[in-house]
């Protein structure tokens, strides 16, 4: 079975920092783009921010400078670091991938179950 599996979130004030980790597990044939996206309290989801294979980045331009996403391709693994926090921020994070779960079948996308994040003082 194909998973993604989030931790790092918890509470922090303003103005602090926190590294979410997203880890996929389970047999497959190929991952691509990686990515977090966020979901507030009464708010839709949104996108935070992607990488692909190779290094390339996609940010919400609210975002940028505050977020860094990067990737380890040895361990089918995404990272979102995540500085100077606003209440703002306060959200369930999940990550996102592309997947290929074998050479017979298509490519989908997956989705972690979230992590929790709260800015508050």
């Amino acid at each position: 079975q194909v998973q993604l599996v989030e931790s790092g979130g918890g509470l922090v004030q303003p103005g602090g920092s926190l590294r979410l980790s997203c880890v996929q597990s389970g047999y497959i044939f190929s991952i691509g783009t990686m990515g977090w996206y966020r979901q507030g309290p009464g708010k839709e989801r949104e996108l935070v921010a992607t990488i692909t294979s190779d290094g390339s980045t996609n940010y919400a331009d609210s975002l940028k400078g505050r977020f860094t996403i990067s990737r380890d391709n040895a361990k089918n693994t995404v990272y979102l670091q995540m500085n100077s926090l606003k209440p703002e921020d306060t959200a369930v994070y999940f990550c996102n991938a592309r997947i290929r779960p074998s050479t017979w079948g298509p490519t989908n996308d997956y989705w972690g179950q979230g992590t929790q994040v709260t800015v508050s003082s």
